[in-house]
């Protein structure tokens, strides 16, 4: 499993060059990545992350279980805490047999994680942490029972 959680911004040559390191032996046809960069927008000086580790470990299985049956696997890193504008927050990545399914498997991959990973995220302004609503998707069976 490759899941990796870090303090602050992401060292994305670091991480993306160790995952072509790790498998450009393997033979693998593609290793896709998509790198997140936090904008400059809405007068933040960056986002701030918050994770529950035990279900985002839990998604990125059944993810893996997912691209294992098309031949693949899945990269990703993430950062906890703070992140300032104009660096990354945000790696994932597929090494597949063929380009189509990484392609495929990245695009995938990359939505599902906006929309169902336990991460939340915060507006850092001015040295605070403030909850970044527009910024963030509801996860699906998430909020309060009635």
């Amino acid at each position: 499993m490759s899941l990796e959680l870090f303090d602050g911004g992401l060292p994305v040559e670091q991480i993306t060059n160790k995952w072509y390191d790790d498998f450009r032996l393997s033979n693998f046809g593609a290793i896709i990545t998509f790198v997140g960069v936090v904008r400059d927008e809405d007068g933040i000086d960056g986002l701030s992350f918050d994770i529950y580790e035990p279900i985002l470990n839990s998604w990125f299985e059944a993810w893996q279980e997912k691209a294992k049956k098309r031949g693949a696997i899945i990269l990703m890193a993430h950062s906890k805490g703070d992140v300032l504008n104009h660096t990354s927050s945000y790696i994932s990545g597929v090494c597949s047999p063929q380009r189509r399914v990484g392609l495929e498997l990245i695009d995938e991959f990359v939505e599902d994680f906006k929309a169902s990973a336990p991460i939340w995220k915060y507006d850092i302004i001015n040295g605070r942490r403030e909850y970044a609503l527009k910024r963030s998707t509801a996860i699906d069976g998430a909020g309060l029972l009635k």
